[in-house]
């Protein structure tokens, strides 16, 4: 079974790394969505709704939100930023019942990166 909650914030970034528009100084308002995978517990919950929105508020969004996301992730592609999240947030959702299934991330609301275990090297 899956559980996910998104969350949406606002950051500037650029790539330094890139050759194209994307390299100059801009901002999204980025969309995220956090998925669970596990079995309901004996109070019939993955894992409660609002703990998971404390959990990425703490971990992700009091750091991503009106952020220069540079100063936190080197060269803040789509793709780096999930990567980033999901290293951020795994840990702290593993329950006896559920474990981080997937990290999407929209730059644009046509535009997103999906994140699951296996694009995670190890060891971190």
């Amino acid at each position: 079974m899956l559980l996910s909650k998104d969350f949406t914030f606002d950051a500037a970034h650029n790539l330094i790394h890139y050759h194209g528009k994307c390299e100059r100084l801009h901002g999204h308002t980025y969309r995220l969505r956090v998925v669970l995978e596990g079995r309901p517990d004996s109070e019939g919950m993955i894992m409660d709704f609002l703990e998971l929105k404390q959990i990425v508020r703490e971990r992700v969004l009091s750091r991503l939100d009106h952020a220069y996301i540079n100063d936190i992730i080197p060269q803040p592609s789509a793709e780096n930023i999930g990567v980033w999240v999901w290293r951020e947030l795994e840990g702290s959702v593993r329950r006896e019942n559920c474990r981080l299934y997937e990290v999407r991330v929209w730059e644009t609301a046509s535009s997103c990166v999906v994140v699951s275990e296996g694009d995670i090297e190890c060891p971190r």
